[in-house]
């Protein structure tokens, strides 16, 4: 519910104005001056103010001037009975939203008040997306790999330099992508993403270069593509490697000109874009198979990144868990969260195929699924963790039979008891042994007994 903040010194103008933003769904409050619309607004937040420019003690342009320069200021609207085209003039230059004339028109003021909220509202998801938009170009990890990967991109991000990103399904090249976007000096400008391997072959051109009304059967209306929405910013072009043969001769031609047609039409439309293209296919190898265009290959391959998968930087695991829980625990309204060492050890000591996004989606789903808990244990993480960790146990090095037998167990009875919450008696049942032959078995094996 937006809420509206009145400013006039005439008590008829503020009733009238209260009783009407009230029956329209507004909260609405109301002040005499100046020096009191600044009180209330450090004191409470507020979606749009609107302020009559002639008050006693400070103005009305004074107050405004004022409420600018406050941190997430609430949307202007200037009000006067004696208004000119100078004072509007002015008004606007101060950061005035609207201007509106006495005697206020109430359907004309209603209409601006909801204009105005739009506008903060508009402004307030910029801002939020903007701080996702830095969030989500942060590089977690002090591994070397990792750090080599930031110095290379806070190296070339400045540039105007194409890049190709290389690395396996999961690894954060969307990622990079966006890092090197956030500290580019395109990075004010839009970032704008396609994954090619997502968009069907005969709708990419239409996606990528946008199309004009009735140019092909379903297209009602005219359509801009990713080229021209990424103007002055970044292209993101996700799995270049599945781009179809036709498709690679406009996008080459594009970056060799600098501009396009968009589908049906003859106008070709210019641009400026930096493309940032990510593949976890070998090109070179897809080159000689002619499934991709040398020349394509070479325009895209200015700046070659490689993003290592998560196996070869290990020691990066407990901050990127952390970096989940704390992102996790925030997006789900839930209190910080901790876990343990032997959790860790876990997590570390897994292969972790689908790299850092499979570690992403098993941190999501342990804050979900234990919404009571404060410190994650082994037996909050999910069996797939564990039975790779049985199967590497008992294939590992071991001298003696004996020695990767009683590794095997360890692991196994483990498991068993945090499936059953440390319950010996439960795990002793499926185990299919005797309470006491377990207890024997876990003394034996070195494992607390936490029952």
């Amino acid at each position: 519910m937006s809420n509206i903040l009145i400013v006039d010194d005439e008590a008829s103008i503020r009733q009238t104005l209260l009783e009407v933003l009230g029956e329209e769904g507004y909260v609405a409050s109301a002040v005499e001056s100046g020096e009191a619309c600044l009180d209330a607004i450090r004191k409470e937040a507020f979606d749009v103010v609107l302020l009559d420019i002639w008050l006693p003690g400070a103005d009305g342009l004074d107050t405004l001037q004022k409420i600018r320069e406050l941190e997430n200021a609430p949307e202007v609207v200037m009000i006067s009975g004696h208004g000119t085209i100078e004072t509007a003039v002015r008004a606007t230059k101060l950061g005035a939203f609207d201007f509106l004339e006495k005697p206020l028109s109430l359907d004309k003021t209603l209409i601006v008040i909801k204009n105005a909220v739009d506008a903060r509202r508009l402004r307030e998801e910029n801002r939020e997306f903007r701080k996702q938009a830095v969030t989500r170009s942060v590089v977690v990890g002090e591994s070397i790999p990792t750090k080599a990967l930031r110095q290379q991109i806070a190296l070339m991000a400045p540039t105007n330099g194409r890049v190709l990103i290389y690395g396996e399904s999961g690894t954060g090249k969307e990622l990079v992508a966006h890092a090197i976007h956030a500290q580019s000096l395109r990075k004010e400008g839009p970032f704008v993403e396609l994954n090619c391997a997502a968009i069907p072959e005969e709708l990419i051109e239409s996606e990528l270069f946008g199309h004009r009304k009735g140019s092909f059967s379903g297209a009602p209306f005219d359509k801009e593509g990713k080229f021209q929405r990424a103007h002055g910013g970044t292209l993101f072009l996700d799995e270049v490697g599945d781009m179809s043969l036709t498709t690679q001769s406009k996008v080459l031609r594009t970056l060799d000109e600098g501009r396009f047609s968009p589908v049906g039409s003859e106008t070709a439309v210019v641009v400026d874009v930096r493309v940032v293209a990510a593949t976890n296919k070998d090109l070179e190898e897809e080159i000689a198979r002619g499934n991709f265009r040398e020349d394509l290959f070479y325009r895209l391959n200015v700046i070659p990144f490689f993003v290592p998968p998560l196996r070869e930087r290990r020691e990066d695991i407990p901050l990127l868990v952390r970096h989940f829980m704390k992102e996790f625990s925030s997006a789900y309204s839930r209190r910080s969260r901790e876990i343990t060492d032997d959790a860790i050890d876990v997590l570390l000591r897994y292969s972790w195929p689908g790299n850092i996004r499979e570690l992403r989606n098993v941190i999501e789903r342990i804050v979900i699924m234990n919404p009571a808990v404060t410190k994650f244990e082994r037996k909050h993480l999910p069996p797939l963790v564990y039975r790779e960790n049985v199967r590497r146990s008992a294939s590992g090095d071991f001298t003696t039979l004996h020695d990767a037998r009683a590794a095997y167990e360890h692991d196994f009875i483990l498991k068993k008891l945090d499936e059953n919450h440390g319950n010996v008696t439960r795990a002793a049942e499926l185990l299919g042994l005797e309470r006491s032959h377990l207890y024997r078995k876990m003394k034996s094996l070195g494992i607390a007994v936490k029952e």
